[in-house]
């Protein structure tokens, strides 16, 4: 996992907290930014996944050329 995956997940977990005291208290506004925040922090988990994915394909493609 990389820093943008990790730094994702807490972006996600942080929104659906925000998201679920506003609709709990009914504070649209605190609900609309967690939704906002947790929608943000999915898009930055799957760039890291992405990033993971090419890195571990290089590396892949790396060992192959060694042999």
């Amino acid at each position: 996992m990389n820093k943008d995956e990790m730094e994702g997940k807490k972006k996600n977990v942080k929104g659906r907290i925000k998201e679920a005291v506003g609709t709990v208290t009914g504070n649209k506004n605190l609900e609309s930014e967690g939704a906002g925040e947790r929608a943000d922090g999915a898009a930055q988990e799957q760039v890291g996944k992405a990033k993971r994915k090419v890195g571990e394909a290089i590396e892949d493609f790396g060992k192959k050329l060694k042999r």
